[in-house]
């Protein structure tokens, strides 16, 4: 469907896949996070959290968890700080260059990941992933993964 000015339009197929998307998105993680908060946990807050139960030491610099997290540094540092408040994470420098930050998971913040991580897991199965069957999440990933590939490489090259 284009017009005079060349505008490649969505078709009503395209537009309802689009928007679909759209909407699961934003439900999705809008009933995610209600289910973090009775942990006191902002999806934010949890994926912070994963990323630094899953690095080597329980720790990344600050630059390669805003990189991670796509949030800015400025971004970042207030999220981190708001963590160390509550005992999560803490800053410690880094060695190697002076100017550099660790965000570092404290064992408060290992404990709250265990607790709270079944729950989220379950919160995602019951909110997603069962609702869409084995074949479904073959399909999805099949869909989207390109979709991924090609975003991550955008994100690289700027």
């Amino acid at each position: 469907m284009e017009t005079e000015n060349g505008t490649n339009w969505l078709s009503d197929e395209e537009q309802r896949a689009w928007r679909a998307h759209l909407d699961v998105s934003r439900l999705l993680m809008h009933q995610l996070e209600r289910d973090l908060q009775p942990f006191g946990l902002t999806n934010n807050d949890y994926e912070i959290l994963v990323n630094l139960s899953e690095s080597a030491d329980h720790k990344m610099r600050m630059s390669d968890l805003a990189a991670a997290t796509l949030q800015s540094k400025s971004r970042l540092s207030h999220q981190i700080t708001r963590m160390e408040n509550a005992g999560l994470v803490r800053r410690e420098n880094c060695e190697s260059d002076r100017r550099g930050l660790y965000a570092v998971l404290t064992d408060r913040g290992w404990e709250t990941m265990r607790e709270v991580a079944p729950h989220h897991v379950a919160s995602v199965r019951q909110h997603f992933i069962d609702l869409l069957g084995a074949q479904g999440i073959d399909a999805l990933h099949t869909a989207l993964a390109p979709v991924a590939d090609h975003l991550r490489t955008r994100r690289k090259t700027g």
